[in-house]
């Protein structure tokens, strides 16, 4: 029987040990409580040799089973489908070709939930498999659905495991990689914090395998990050950034640490410094609301989850009435339109020289704001016969980027 969620306070802390607060700064002691925790787990960590190992995921299931009946809500976001698949179909390395990715994914997928089935099921909890492709967070109906879904799920006490669904997924509608997926899922769910567990325990300084940084900004800490992957995994440090990079827009920390350190999940919990704490520079949220409705969340979607079908580059002017004065898109900032879009799809903005400066949905298809840009609002009726609205992009449906 799935048992029924209990709502307790957790703080977490980035410094000092575990325990008492040992004199730690009061912004330190007054973080906000922790009450639904995203935990992303690499392939490397449950899967290292192209087979799965059950001990491992038993012990990281036995922390996360101790952090949910504390009372934090948890997601896992779990890796390792391919690389624990890929051996059985007789392949000698994880595999490139999509194809054999898929089929990998496919015999790897059962053998991964099973393994957490079995191992959170020894401590009365339910798994729960979640699997999206890109076009799954592309649309809001869809999106908003997938939440609920998660939501229901943590409600009634599962733990629900999220992967990237492989056997379908290629390149046009794929997410990218786990560690982003996890950055998205914090998003969706209006999660407090995220962990990584993999084969790095941290952001070493410059890249180098000496003195592990306990906490740093994402926008500093590119100098120390060098490119590569593991054996198994896709991603790298390189996507754990870009993964802080995202949450930290939400407000949201980032936690990077060894898998195989010893409780590390629960001495995280406890406020104990483990690895590399990713810090936001804002307040949490960034004003957006953790719920999946209201402008906050649909902002935080656009932002994030949406991938964009044209760009619109516009001029210095409509930049600032966007970035100063939370206005919406004009025709007459408009200088140029890339690619083809319908009308309601997502749309990248950006400055003349090519920096990003938001997402939004368009009013209008590629062709009408090609025909529309440069003019002014009064104009597009006799320019197009019709209108739609004033704007071409509504600043309701406009979400800035991180920056912007």
């Amino acid at each position: 029987m799935i048992r029924s969620m209990r709502s307790i306070d957790r703080s977490y802390s980035g410094r000092g040990g575990g325990g008492s607060d040992g004199g730690r700064p009061e912004r330190e002691r007054t973080r906000p409580p922790i009450r639904t925790l995203i935990v992303k787990i690499g392939s490397a960590a449950i899967a290292p040799d192209g087979a799965l190992e059950p001990a491992r995921v038993a012990v990281l299931a036995e922390q996360i089973a101790a952090v949910v009946w504390s009372g934090v809500r948890v997601v896992v976001v779990s890796s390792g489908a391919v690389a624990s698949g890929y051996a059985a179909l007789g392949l000698g390395k994880p595999p490139k070709a999509i194809a054999q990715k898929q089929a990998a994914a496919a015999v790897g997928q059962p053998l991964l939930m099973r393994a957490w089935i079995d191992a959170l099921g020894r401590h009365g909890l339910a798994a729960a498999q979640a699997l999206y492709t890109a076009e799954d967070l592309d649309a809001r109906a869809r999106y908003l659905n997938t939440r609920r879904t998660l939501m229901e799920l943590l409600d009634r006490g599962a733990v629900p495991i999220v992967n990237e669904n492989d056997t379908t997924s290629f390149a046009e509608i794929k997410l990218g990689d786990n560690d982003r997926l996890s950055a998205l899922t914090v998003g969706l769910i209006g999660a407090d914090l995220l962990v990584i567990l993999s084969q790095a325990r941290g952001l070493y300084a410059q890249g180098k395998a000496g003195a592990i940084i306990p906490e740093i900004r994402p926008q500093e800490a590119g100098v120390h990050v060098q490119a590569g992957t593991s054996g198994v995994g896709t991603g790298g440090f390189v996507t754990k950034l870009e993964a802080a990079r995202l949450c930290a827009a939400w407000g949201v920390a980032t936690i990077v640490a060894g898998a195989d350190e010893p409780s590390v999940l629960t001495r995280v919990l406890a406020g104990e410094r483990v690895g590399t704490r990713f810090v936001p520079d804002g307040p949490r949220g960034r004003g957006a609301k953790a719920s999946g409705s209201g402008v906050g969340a649909r902002r935080r979607w656009l932002a994030s989850s949406v991938r964009p079908k044209g760009v619109l580059v516009i001029d210095d002017g409509a930049v600032r009435a966007l970035t100063q004065r939370g206005a919406s898109l004009l025709p007459g900032g408009i200088v140029s339109v890339k690619g083809e879009f319908e009308r309601d799809d997502a749309v990248e903005i950006r400055s003349g020289d090519g920096t990003p400066i938001a997402r939004g949905l368009a009013s209008y298809d590629a062709g009408e704001v090609r025909q529309i840009a440069g003019k002014t609002a009064r104009q597009i009726e006799a320019t197009l016969g019709y209108t739609y609205s004033d704007e071409v992009v509504h600043r309701d449906n406009l979400a800035l980027m991180a920056g912007g």
